[in-house]
């Protein structure tokens, strides 16, 4: 039986893109690169059903991947006439190298993705695609510094985050904030044919739509539509508000974010663009902006927890410090029955209620507040940070593997230069500090709108007669809490106790946040 998909012979000159995390046509290393050396370059995205078909059926991620996709195809159009991004739904593993040669790609390009799953699926297209004579090029696309670019003296890889930031902006240059001139090869773009050698069309509605995949709307925020066009927006708005980033950033009820973070998991927006203005305006001869550098100081985050997923794959399964996996985590039924509540708002603790219902129903969490609830899982409740690894992972937009793990080991207390065990926030401090005036929490919980200050951030010390003035009754209304924080504070100074030597000193006496 013969091969039907190898339908034409490799040309040296032709090569196919493949793109991942990296949805966009401008600033684009594997597509620059393509462009350059080859005179005719397709552009390609799988619907990888070795990832979707573990997602529920409802995901604004897909619905925020399908709407950036038919924004890619038309900028690639408007690059070059005729041209377009072909996209497949299948294995990736196996429609990159069939689609290689139904298209005659004598190369394939693209970025690197150093997830664990990602590597796996690359190596095996690589190895495929090499054994029938194709060159395989891959590049750093997602990050400014990658793997083992910046590394300590020693040549080891950093473990602590402030010497790994000193020597992030020690080597950083103009070079590594450049953009890749795509625009300039720009006509080397192939024009799409009608069709395939196999018949497969190519003209017409070139992305599907949600329900020719199998999946349903899921209510994606209009803020976070329009692909490569809406990052622009986006970040052309953050811009007139970067100065103040560093004072805004820590309360959930102000527009502090960038709101980047999906464009930058997805590649919508370029690391280099946004690195370099925040670098230009932090770091400004004539005196830089703190908000700029502060902001700056995330995006150097992101690439420290992504170095740490390539020199410490093993962090995706189990704590960085080996000896925090010795720790006893509460399981059993009241176990379910707290990680329940904590997942659907329910802990009786406003702020934190708040902030899962933002997650659960937009797909988004403000940062502080993925602090602030990842401690009272794990430092409250008891319950595996890797529990609430997982529900993030499945409920964040933007989810990211490195950053993900890396924010929930810091506040497990077992990643790389993570905040001491014995620090343990306060959810009721930390929602007087950084939502005094309530804004957040009754926009989550209008139940408790009528509130004031005084009692909301922790509804269970007043009165009956002063809730029920309000009209809120513990029970009916809103929950009691289901842990007193100070009972579960000393509960988890027992439970860490078997790491409280290995390489923290004891505990002061006053450590709650």
């Amino acid at each position: 039986m013969t091969d039907r998909s190898q339908t034409t012979a490799p040309d040296p000159d032709t090569a196919l893109v493949w793109l991942r995390r990296d949805l966009r046509a401008h600033d684009h290393a594997a597509l620059y690169h393509a462009l350059k050396r080859h005179r005719r370059v397709f552009c390609a995205f799988v619907l990888d059903t070795a990832i979707l078909d573990a997602l529920p059926r409802a995901d604004r991620r897909v619905e925020f991947i399908l709407d950036a996709l038919r924004v890619l195809d038309a900028d690639l159009g408007a690059l070059a006439p005729g041209a377009g991004l072909i996209v497949r739904h299948g294995l990736a593993r196996e429609q990159i190298p069939a689609l290689a040669a139904q298209l005659g790609a004598g190369a394939l390009y693209f970025n690197h993705d150093d997830e664990p799953d990602a590597l796996g699926r690359d190596a095996a297209v690589g190895e495929t695609l090499l054994a029938r004579g194709l060159q395989v090029a891959s590049f750093k696309d997602h990050v400014i510094f990658e793997r083992s670019e910046v590394l300590t003296g020693a040549r080891q890889p950093y473990g602590v985050f402030t010497p790994y930031k000193n020597a992030w902006l020690k080597a950083v240059t103009p070079f590594y904030l450049s953009s890749y001139p795509v625009e300039r090869y720009a006509e080397r773009l192939a024009r799409l044919p009608a069709t395939l050698p196999d018949g497969t069309p190519l003209h017409g509605a070139r992305v599907p739509a949600l329900g020719d995949i199998g999946f349903e709307p899921a209510g994606l925020n209009a803020a976070l539509s329009g692909g490569s066009a809406g990052a622009r927006r986006l970040f052309d708005e953050f811009l007139e508000r970067i100065d103040r980033y560093a004072d805004t950033r820590d309360f959930p009820a102000a527009k502090g974010p960038s709101y980047l973070s999906t464009h930058l998991r997805f590649g919508t927006i370029s690391i280099r663009e946004l690195a370099r203005e925040a670098h230009a305006r932090g770091y400004a001869a004539t005196g830089g902006s703190a908000g700029a550098q502060t902001w700056l100081s995330e995006l150097i985050w992101r690439d420290f927890y992504h170095q740490v997923l390539h020199h410490h794959p093993r962090v995706a399964e189990r704590a960085f410090r080996p000896e925090y996996d010795r720790i006893r985590w509460a399981e059993g039924p009241d176990a379910d029955a707290d990680f329940e509540a904590w997942c659907q708002g329910r802990t009786g603790y406003p702020l934190v209620d708040a902030a899962m219902h933002q997650i659960n129903e937009t797909g988004y969490m403000h940062n502080r507040l993925r602090m602030v609830t990842a401690s009272f899982l794990i430092k409250d409740l008891g319950i595996d940070w890797r529990r609430g690894e997982a529900y993030f992972a499945e409920k964040l937009i933007d989810f990211d593997l490195a950053a993900n793990n890396g924010g929930w080991q810091w506040a497990a207390s077992s990643g790389c230069d993570a905040q001491p065990y014995f620090r343990i926030f306060n959810p009721v401090n930390q929602s007087e500090k950084f939502d005094p005036d309530g804004k957040f929490i009754k926009r989550y919980l209008p139940q408790l709108a009528k509130l004031p200050p005084k009692l909301l951030h922790a509804p269970w010390l007043a009165k009956p007669v002063e809730l029920a003035a309000c009209g809120v009754v513990l029970g009916r209304d809103y929950p009691a809490p289901i842990v007193r924080h100070e009972t579960a504070r000393m509960a988890t100074m027992d439970r860490y106790a078997v790491v409280k030597d290995r390489g923290f000193p004891d505990a002061p006496q006053v450590s709650d946040q």
